[in-house]
């Protein structure tokens, strides 16, 4: 019995193919022992391959990829974020400066209007001055953003819960600038405020970037959350300017341009007399407390006007009415003393000091 002697191979898990046909194919003749004929076994090569292991390495190094450049995105948002917050943390400092200490604001565009609207009641959100609040807000979103850049996110918060903080806290400042702008159109028709405007394009730039950075999937889960939050920041905003209008609506809206009123009464010996003696004691008084002189004795007052572009909703009154406590007109300062409403000359002449016999 013919016996012959093969090679083995352990089995592949894979496909294989024959590179060349087999009249080509390489030949081996393997000798049968001595009395058998000779035989010959074509040995056809083949070439394994194997896809599998291809594809996994293909799809490990696309996620890679996709995961490196989400990384490479999210970081730069966060960067911006950081910068825009960073500038909207300066201009809020500023003006709460301003608002706290009761300086004159510098207006860049639009001349006194900044400063009117800064003043007026609008500038107050429950006693709370509105600056104020825009500064803990740009310096929440820039602190926030520098930390989800780093990957430092205090108490072991995770990324994802730092990232719907971020898209939260932008969406509710960009409803309170659209809420502004509103009122910037209505109640003040006609102004331009510098600030107003710049504040708002910082807001709605954060919130755009953080809205780009959660990616649609996300947004589709928080939309009824962002709506909730803007909804509440609006009716936040109107509730604490409803409340706290203390002039109706009809006076408030009143504005009265500055005017010089024309005296042509002729001034009594007894009103000259008592204008030389409060010029020199230094009593300040506006322009309706003179009428009572005359012509020629009001010539001899300190007169102070406290609305010298005249009044409207808003407008700021002048710094030496302000220092000097000055609620109403006319008024009277003699002495430190603040006197409001219509004055006789005798009484001015006994609060002052003044006796005409001498």
């Amino acid at each position: 019995m013919a016996s012959f002697t093969g090679l083995s191979s352990p089995p592949f898990l894979c496909r294989c193919f024959s590179p060349v046909s087999p009249l080509r194919s390489l030949s081996s003749t393997v000798q049968f022992k001595k009395g058998a004929s000779n035989r010959r076994l074509f040995v056809v090569p083949v070439k394994c391959s194997s896809t599998e292991p291809s594809q996994d390495a293909d799809s490990e190094a696309q996620s890679t990829t996709v995961s490196s450049s989400s990384l490479s995105s999210s970081s730069s948002t966060y960067k911006w974020c950081a910068g825009i917050g960073a500038v909207g943390l300066l201009e809020t400092a500023y003006l709460t400066y301003v608002k706290l200490s009761n300086s004159d604001v510098f207006c860049p565009i639009g001349g006194g209007n900044c400063g009117d609207i800064l003043n007026s009641d609008y500038a107050v959100v429950f006693g709370v001055p509105l600056p104020l609040i825009g500064l803990v807000s740009y310096g929440f979103v820039m602190t926030l953003s520098l930390q989800l850049n780093a990957k430092t996110l205090p108490f072991g918060i995770d990324e994802m819960y730092g990232r719907l903080a971020l898209l939260g806290s932008t969406t509710s400042m960009a409803a309170a600038s659209a809420y502004f702008l509103y009122i910037l159109s209505t109640k003040f028709a006609g102004a331009s405020c510098s600030y107003c405007l710049m504040s708002a394009l910082l807001s709605f730039s954060l919130f755009l970037l953080s809205v780009k950075d959660a990616g649609l999937q996300e947004i589709q889960r928080v939309v009824g959350l962002q709506l909730c939050i803007a909804t509440l920041v609006i009716l936040t905003l109107n509730t604490a300017y409803s409340t706290s209008q203390i002039v109706p609506t009809s006076l408030a809206e009143v504005e009265l341009p500055f005017f010089t009123t024309e005296m042509t009464t002729t001034s009594s010996p007894f009103a000259l007399s008592l204008a030389r003696h409060l010029h020199s004691i230094g009593a300040k008084m506006n322009e309706f407390s003179t009428l009572i002189f005359g012509s020629e004795a009001s010539k001899l007052l300190d007169y102070v006007e406290c609305f010298p572009n005249g009044y409207k909703k808003g407008t700021k009154m002048a710094k030496a009415c302000a220092d000097a406590g000055i609620e109403g007109f006319p008024t009277w300062v003699i002495h430190g003393q603040v006197l409001s409403g219509e004055q006789e000359l005798a009484e001015l002449a006994e609060v002052s000091g003044f006796d005409f016999n001498e």
